[in-house]
């Protein structure tokens, strides 16, 4: 309707894009280049930018590439746009290599180009590229560090197993840490199992943050991982007793025009049986190839037959099968979802991609993840 009446500008373009991104709606997103292409908007850097964000976040990171090398390129805008795409792909050299030549430009990078740097060192281990980014920003550029450049710099040690190093970084910063440095801190500790720190961390936490409900899950979580159940009831009173709710997990996938949303458990889709039916197939299909379901990343003390339907409805396999069963053989399957997703369905996953021979490209609240033939992109390192 609004393009009959009233001709779509710059501002409304970048309004709407973003929501494509956000959701994954590629087939819609493409739909407006189209008619950005038709009226040169595309060139507009804002427009442009918004689009290199599109493509880059709904998994198309070669069109975003085009697109950046079309768009004018004195500014920052862009830069920060496509290196931040290739961070959450877990292109961290890529990333490394365009602020390279975003420097040979001498286009002047600004807070935002050194978070996605920071964040994409972080997500592929390159700890020492990470320190030489930090110190670049406040040497060279003069760019005083914020919380989010910190929790980046404490995600990244963490993340690599450098937990007291991590710490000692906190107690260092000459601000006071927030929920987004502590939190950092904590995700470390559930990664590499040390439930002292994060006991820490998660004190400090529900100090700064007491009402989100994520910090309580991570801890919670932990104390999952190593079967103590007693740690598990006490957090979940404590969130509870403190009126929070779990973030219900989902996954969503846009098939024949449509984008279907699957939450974890998922029984009403009009082709649950089909969709359940696969998964059956694929799991035996598993088991011959050497697949042993990970009972850690139930969170219940349940038996085991339980804990392994549990596993197989989790939100992404759900939209995995329903990929499966509704495209044509062999092609790619894009699924995007809220959380991060656990490490059952990651190697569950990667058997998947094999079986079907299809390249299955999952967005979880991170990053990227691509897998193809049985490997995964990010090469286990999430």
């Amino acid at each position: 309707m609004m393009q009959k009446e009233i001709a779509p500008n710059q501002a409304t373009w970048v309004s709407i894009l973003p929501a494509y991104s956000n959701i994954g709606a590629l087939q819609q997103g493409m739909r407006v280049h189209g008619l950005l292409v038709k009226s040169s908007l595309y060139l507009d850097i804002f427009v442009g930018t918004c689009l290199i964000d599109m493509y880059g976040k709904c998994g198309k990171l070669d069109d975003a590439m085009s697109l950046f090398y079309e768009v004018p390129k004195m500014t920052s805008v862009p830069w920060n746009a496509i290196i931040s795409c290739h961070g959450i792909h877990g292109h961290a050299e890529k990333a490394l290599k365009l602020f390279r030549e975003m420097r040979e430009e001498r286009v002047k990078p600004d807070h935002v180009t050194f978070v996605s740097l920071l964040s994409a060192c972080s997500h592929s281990g390159l700890v020492e590229e990470g320190q030489w980014c930090f110190n670049v920003m406040r040497e060279e550029y003069g760019i005083e560090p914020i919380l989010k450049h910190y929790g980046c710099m404490v995600d990244m040690f963490g993340r690599a197993g450098h937990l007291e190093k991590a710490y000692n970084f906190i107690k260092d910063m000459p601000v006071k840490p927030d929920a987004s440095v502590w939190g950092a801190l904590l995700g470390a500790c559930r990664i590499h199992g040390n439930i002292d720190l994060g006991a820490f961390a998660s004190e400090h936490l529900f100090e700064v943050d007491s009402e989100n409900v994520g910090y309580y899950v991570l801890m919670s979580n932990i104390y999952a991982n190593i079967g103590k159940w007693e740690g598990v009831d006490k957090v979940r009173t404590l969130a509870r007793d403190m009126g929070l709710r779990k973030t219900p997990g989902w996954s969503s996938i846009e098939a024949n025009n449509k984008v279907d949303v699957f939450y974890t458990g998922n029984q009403s889709h009009p082709k649950c049986e089909e969709i359940y039916k696969e998964l059956r197939n694929l799991n035996a299909k598993m088991k011959s190839l050497g697949y042993v379901p990970d009972y850690s990343f139930v969170l219940q003390d349940v038996e085991e037959d339980e804990k392994e339907h549990i596993l197989m409805s989790h939100s992404e396999r759900l939209a995995i099968a329903f990929g499966i069963i509704s495209t044509p053989p062999k092609t790619p399957i894009r699924i995007f979802k809220n959380l991060r997703v656990c490490g059952d369905c990651h190697n569950a996953t990667k058997y998947i991609s094999k079986i079907t021979e299809r390249e299955i490209i999952v967005r979880d609240s991170n990053r990227f993840h691509h897998f193809k033939d049985g490997v995964c992109s990010c090469r286990d390192y999430w």
